[in-house]
């Protein structure tokens, strides 16, 4: 894979941007850059491990502690102790396992995996999912963007990432197409999940946590999946819901992500005590 450096913009607090499953720094370019436009966040968002142009995994099996392993190295090479960490599925199961390393300032989970148990079935419902998607990852690898002509191409290529076939455009879905395509964590995470305990210490988070969740997921739908995060997080954790938007919402509502982000972040960073957290549940 060809190594792509990270996303790195803006000055201010320090932002940590981690991508979903399959995808890479990419899904976080409008946003990255709209956060780092308001002139109070330096905003870092890499590619992980096993993804397109990120760092090779170094093993035959990945997990969430082993993404968090090479996330913590680049923060350390950034000279960034700690960071407001806000990640997408896949990256928001790796921002809680790096906020329980002590490593974030606040945690922002936008769609986030990892919301089961070692033996829940929702687990193997997410990874059958993902396993149901191998002959379209075949037809993508050997077709690349041209897949998208073939018939429901698109639908097919948005379902999992939007709630609309429109709210990805076309320049975008070539980017998916070619992540996809050329990511090894593919095999290497979903065999590895089988036995995975999933987050089991949310109950723990020390840090001010925001959960976002998104009424159109088609991966995680947050009626079944949001169970876990809204059962162990502290009582204190925001939860916003985006009624409209699919798993991968930095695609159909850059701006609209951009707000939830910062309306969250300015309560911890700027005017903390004049600016009360909501209350779990409400939106």
């Amino acid at each position: 894979m060809r190594h792509r450096d990270p996303i790195h913009l803006g000055a201010g607090e320090p932002v940590l941007l981690l991508h979903p499953f399959l995808m890479s720094q990419l899904v976080w370019q409008t946003v990255a850059r709209q956060l780092a436009d308001t002139g109070r966040y330096e905003v870092l968002a890499p590619t992980m491990a096993g993804h397109n142009g990120g760092p090779s995994a170094d093993t035959w099996f990945l997990s969430s502690a082993v993404l968090a392993d090479h996330v913590e190295r680049e923060l350390d090479e950034w000279g960034w102790n700690t960071a407001h960490i806000v990640g997408n599925s896949l990256g928001g199961w790796v921002a809680f396992e790096l906020e329980s390393r002590g490593r974030a300032r606040t945690v922002t989970g936008i769609a986030p995996a990892g919301g089961w148990t070692r033996w829940s079935p929702t687990k193997f419902e997410v990874i059958g999912k993902f396993v149901m998607g191998l002959p379209i990852w075949a037809v993508t690898r050997l077709l690349g963007p041209h897949a998208l002509r073939l018939p429901y191409g698109r639908r097919l290529a948005t379902l999992p990432v939007s709630g609309s076939a429109d709210g990805v455009s076309e320049g975008e879905l070539h980017a998916i197409i070619e992540d996809v395509s050329h990511c090894p964590a593919y095999f290497q995470l979903l065999v590895k999940s089988l036995v995975l305990p999933g987050l089991h210490r949310l109950a723990d988070t020390a840090v001010p946590a925001h959960l976002v969740l998104c009424g159109k997921d088609r991966v995680v739908p947050p009626r079944r999946f949001a169970r876990h995060f809204t059962t162990h997080l502290p009582h204190q954790t925001a939860v916003t819901m985006l009624d409209d938007l699919g798993h991968i919402p930095m695609f159909e509502a850059p701006g609209q992500v951009t707000e939830v982000i910062t309306g969250f972040l300015d309560q911890h960073s700027r005017d903390r005590r004049s600016r009360p957290i909501r209350a779990l549940g409400s939106s």
